[in-house]
């Protein structure tokens, strides 16, 4: 056989029997021709495009994933409903009378109409409802509140919603910005338990824009049967505690050392029943959490994060909405509340302790604390070298004197007898209150101290009487008298884990 003939056979054999290697070289013709057409046309896409038009695709889970949910996504959105298209803007128009009517087109909304906080329960048929609203609307609007419970149904029956007017409360005697503090008193005319639902309908009757009369109303607490049973058995039993502390909002670049010696000090104070309830507006960072982490092993010290509240602009971070909040969520825990700062210090005389104090005052449901301020940086001559060692209580010893000033006070309430609280005392409470309490307890006021990070003492006298920028100052050794004691059961209580905590 001859080679051309040989030639012959296998072109014939390839063609006839292989049809799968005609498609191969088909698709290969095909292709080069393609790509022998693409160089005479002029570049339309970008470089990009082209390499994802040529180059073999490959695929992930993760671009398998997302693809699916643009896809689930795009179809949620063809099928759901849509808003409703916004009104045609109003023009200008002139009256047959000549006279042009202007037109006034609003848009968005400056505040919310509430930002809720949190609810309680405090009584069988009584809530407390804690949140922001618009200041504006409150100063000169008129909204209202209404209550609803919807009762929970374990069968077919169903059982009537009730409904109450909300009385509401604003406990920041007008200190708001943006926002003011608001509670809602929720009290129904019957008992409702067993598990349910507490909604807000909070209307603007017409504040803001009289045109329109706005309810929004939110689920503000709900209830299981569980939780009623719990409630029910906390009210009925005596306090867990005989003294509680609600904290106003912590924040800025605080002292860790300062609010060492703070704690340290009310611990001992108040005793084995107290605990204290810290709030972190910012100001509770690394140093500090170092110096609250052995108290809150202890059992001592809830440390809560309220940040969030930032982003709504109300007086001082929202300290009056944080001291409610405290009030309700503690209120049948504690004997006794108390309410002051961190650059505060109360006392009581030696032959007196926190408990016989109390008791001589339980006829009222508050009483007030006189304030004695001290001097952030007046300190004695005989400190001199040695200050840096000594606590800040126990150095700042020149006590500010001058009369006719009218001194801020700090409080504590009975709070089962407290509706809605503030920061310098409470003006909505059942009971009587007394502010007749000089010779029986105060508390030192150490101002400006507590974010200061420097040996405070910069000024050294050697003189018990001294008059600083027209201010009498004379020594009181009260605090410095006790600081070893303090120290002492600091280091009894939770060893030396503190000893080289930094200003």
């Amino acid at each position: 056989m001859t080679k051309e003939k040989e030639r012959k056979m296998f072109v014939g054999i390839v063609w006839n029997c292989a049809a799968e290697l005609k498609f191969i070289l088909t698709a290969i013709l095909f292709l080069f021709s393609l790509i022998t057409i693409l160089q005479f046309m002029p570049i339309r896409f970008s470089n990009n495009l082209a390499t994802t038009c040529i180059s073999v695709p490959s695929f992930s889970s993760s671009t398998i994933i997302d693809s699916v949910s643009v896809s689930i996504s795009a179809i949620n959105a063809s099928t759901a409903v849509q808003p409703p298209p916004p009104p045609a803007l109003a023009k200008d128009e002139l009256l047959e009378n000549g006279i042009i009517k202007r037109a006034f087109n609003p848009f968005g909304s400056a505040a919310y109409n509430f930002i809720l906080m949190s609810a309680y329960r405090g009584g069988i048929n009584t809530f407390a409802v804690m949140g922001l609203a618009s200041k504006p609307l409150h100063v000169y609007g008129k909204p209202s509140y209404l209550c609803e419970w919807i009762p929970k149904t374990n069968d077919s029956t169903m059982q009537k919603h009730i409904n109450v007017t909300g009385t509401k409360i604003l406990p920041d005697w007008g200190y708001g910005r943006v926002y003011t503090v608001l509670v809602v008193n929720c009290t129904f005319p019957i008992p409702v338990g067993d598990g349910g639902k507490l909604l807000i309908h909070a209307t603007t009757n017409g504040g803001g824009d009289s045109k329109f009369n706005i309810t929004d109303t939110f689920l503000a607490l709900t209830e299981s049967e569980q939780d009623f049973t719990n409630f029910i058995s906390t009210f009925n039993k005596p306090p867990k505690y005989d003294f509680l502390y609600c904290g106003s909002s912590l924040y800025g670049n605080l002292s860790p050392q300062r609010v060492r010696e703070w704690l340290a000090f009310h611990v001992r104070l108040f005793g084995v029943k107290s605990h204290f309830v810290i709030h972190d507006a910012g100001g509770v960072h690394e140093g500090v959490m170092a110096v609250l982490k052995p108290w809150i092993e202890k059992g001592y010290v809830t440390l809560q994060d309220i940040r969030d509240q930032e982003r709504f602009d109300g007086y001082y971070h929202n300290q009056f909405l944080i001291v409610n909040d405290c009030l309700h969520k503690y209120r049948f825990q504690a004997k006794w509340m108390f309410f002051f700062d961190v650059d505060e210090f109360i006392f009581v005389p030696k032959k007196s302790t926190i408990k016989s104090v109390v008791n001589s005052l339980s006829d009222y449901t508050q009483f007030t604390i006189e304030q004695m301020p001290m001097s952030n940086k007046l300190c004695l001559e005989e400190d001199r070298g040695k200050s840096y060692r000594k606590w800040g209580f126990e150095k700042l010893v020149y006590k500010d004197v001058k009369r006719g000033i009218r001194r801020d006070r700090k409080y504590a309430v009975q709070p089962r007898n407290v509706i809605a609280t503030g920061v310098h005392m409470s003006q909505n409470t059942v009971g009587k209150t007394t502010h007749k309490t000089e010779g029986r307890i105060k508390y030192f006021h150490y101002h400006g101290t507590i974010a200061e990070h420097r040996e405070p003492c910069r000024q050294l006298v050697n003189a018990t009487t001294i008059t600083v920028d027209q201010i009498p100052y004379e020594v009181d050794s009260t605090m410095r008298d006790i600081a070893g004691t303090v120290k002492r059961f600091e280091l009894k209580m939770i060893g030396s884990t503190l000893q080289k905590t930094r200003q």
